[in-house]
């Protein structure tokens, strides 16, 4: 006897709690075992969905509840891993979305929620964080019913069901006054108000590729709904290709999912959610069908990339030192590699051989592609991104993004004064009880390039800054952005405290002392609008008047900390971030720099 089967995907804003409602979801349905160690945030397996909090690639668990099978996809809450979001929003009849009870919905929460209405959907708004101080549940719950109106849902859909929870907690429930004590009511509402998978078992097999993975023993594994039909192990099946091309093959291994773990299975029917081996060559889209009546499912429509860098093979005077892999050939691979999984992703190959074009949904979408490539040994360079411009009914259009901005009420007109410059519109001003406000504006895309850091600035680092893509419009001038210049060396060699203490007056560095440095790295950046080239070798002259200990209880100013998202955002056209396993340096780019 097959399982009653609910497949549902849980959407919010980044850090809005959907993992952890997630951990208590699985803690509770009894997949763990007593006395068994469990980590927090369990579904973010990845390390560095584990650093930063977020989860940037979606997953698949199954719980049973009152014996029905629940297929769960927990889906990435950044705009950047929209792509993530749009594919597996097809794998489900039901979603929740998840509201966090003080901030109310946010850019992504309208990214994500448009999604679902797009698929005709009908969320069940889960409003979290109630236990933390100064929540407002009720307004949480006003603001979603503005934002269902605004983004034109159905009646149906604007009468959604709403429960009050808190993940960290541990519990659900249907009203304020009542008593939470476990999820049971948010299990109930999900056998409530999701329906049963529509698919016919007697129909010829039809899967859809909607997530890829890969296994050392069985190669490529595909993960996707059985829309229609019946699906064997071992048996015969053809891959209808996103051009037309049938290539038949046979399923090696079925799989299902129970908890955090893929359960081999013999079979399993329409309406299901299955991982399948195989099919080596399968992308995202494709569908596995019938060899005999092979139909293929429309293919998944992603949104087009909105942002640009340069990939290319570091040419610095230190290149080699610290990759592993080094050379255009390893840098082409690994790339066409992402390619295969990484759907909102393309790569193009430019008039050199050295450099490839890599656009992608956002600077968090290739960020986190650089960063994991230098985990993995490689090294090279990029370039500052660029905005992909299109044309819309014959007009030049760039990307816009919706702006949310949560900062102290002192920073207000500072906010309001640098994103002005950058031709951003402000749209809605909220003033909070707290001494916070809440600012909305709509803004170019390449208004916000490099704006983080000085956001950061502006806010003394209490500020909040959430975007989403919006849509493309018409070219909106020129954009003001960085700033001062930079401060560059001009010799090879090793940074010294006596150089850098004679310049600490030109501007803030990006190193420290015993740092080595190479001509045309950027070290600093300048008090004033102008670039400086600095000595910064230059080692003090000792005589048997001044004594090497004389300047021991000098101290530096502190060095501005230049992570990889923070150099990405601040470089200049004409500057390259060198990205090593155990580096991110900044540079000048030109046309041939000084070698070893």
């Amino acid at each position: 006897m097959t399982l009653p089967i609910r497949n549902v995907a849980i959407i919010a804003h980044v850090d809005h709690g959907k993992t952890t409602l997630v951990d208590s979801l699985l803690r509770q349905s009894g997949i763990f075992r007593e006395g068994e160690e469990v980590p927090t945030c369990v579904m973010d397996s990845n390390d560095l969905e584990r650093e930063r909090g977020i989860t940037i690639l979606s997953k698949n668990t199954a719980v049973r509840y009152k014996e029905t099978l629940i297929n769960i996809v927990d889906t990435p809450g950044h705009a950047d891993f929209g792509g993530e979001v749009e594919r597996v929003l097809g794998m489900v009849d039901g979603c929740l979305l998840i509201v966090d009870a003080n901030e109310g919905p946010m850019p992504q929460t309208r990214f994500v929620l448009k999604k679902a209405l797009e698929k005709g959907l009908r969320p069940i708004v889960i409003v979290n964080k109630i236990d933390r101080p100064q929540a407002d549940p009720h307004g949480a719950i006003d603001k979603v019913i503005d934002l269902f109106l605004e983004l034109g849902a159905d009646d149906d859909q604007c009468d959604f069901p709403y429960l009050f929870a808190s993940g960290l907690a541990g519990f659900a429930k249907e009203t304020l006054d009542g008593e939470g004590t476990d999820m049971k009511a948010m299990f109930e509402a999900i056998l409530r108000h999701v329906p049963p998978p529509v698919g016919d078992a007697t129909k010829p097999l039809q899967l859809q590729v909607t997530t890829l993975d890969y296994s050392e023993y069985v190669g490529r594994i595909i993960i996707g709904r059985i829309h229609n039909g019946t699906i064997r192990s071992g048996q015969q099946a053809a891959l209808v290709t996103e051009t037309g091309e049938i290539v038949k093959g046979k399923i090696t291994k079925l799989m299902g999912f129970e908890g955090l773990k893929r359960v081999e299975l013999a079979e399993s029917t329409a309406g299901n959610l299955v991982a399948v081996a195989g099919f080596a060559n399968a992308n995202i889209g494709e569908t596995i069908t019938c060899p005999n009546e092979p139909q293929a499912l429309p293919l998944i429509k992603v949104d087009e990339p909105t942002l640009q860098m340069t990939f290319s093979v570091n040419d610095s005077p230190f290149a080699g030192q610290e990759g592993q892999f080094v050379t255009s050939r390893q840098l082409r691979d690994r790339l066409m590699r992402e390619l295969e999984t990484n759907v909102a992703l393309r790569v193009e190959e430019s008039d050199s051989p050295d450099k490839f074009l890599v656009s992608g949904r956002g600077e968090l979408h290739l960020g986190i592609l650089i960063e994991t490539m230098r985990r993995e040994g490689y090294e090279f360079q990029v370039s500052q991104p660029q905005v992909i411009y299109r044309e819309v009914n014959g007009q030049p259009c760039e990307p816009y993004e919706l702006l949310v901005l949560d900062v102290p009420e002192e920073a207000v007109g500072g906010c309001i004064e640098r994103l002005g410059q950058r031709k951003g519109e402000m749209q809605d001003m909220q003033m909070g009880g707290n001494g916070r406000t809440q600012l909305e504006f709509v803004i170019p895309a390449r208004g916000l390039i490099g704006f983080r850091g000085e956001f950061m600035r502006q806010t003394r680092g209490d500020g909040i800054m959430n975007h989403s893509f919006l849509d493309y419009r018409s070219l909106s001038g020129d954009v003001e952005t960085r700033r001062n210049g930079v401060i560059i060396s001009f010799e090879e060699g090793v940074s010294t405290f006596y150089a850098m203490k004679n310049a600490e007056d030109r501007g803030v560095f990006f190193i420290t002392p015993s740092t080595k440095v190479y001509k045309g790295m950027i070290i600093g950046e300048s008090n004033r609008p102008q670039d400086i080239d600095l000595n910064i070798c230059k080692t003090k002259q000792l005589t048997n008047h001044r004594s090497a200990t004389g300047d021991e209880l000098v101290q530096l100013q502190s060095p501005i900390d230049m992570s990889l998202e923070r150099a990405l955002e601040y470089i200049g056209s004409d500057e390259l971030v060198e990205v090593t396993p155990k580096s991110v340096r900044l540079r000048k780019l030109t046309k041939k720099l000084a070698k070893r």
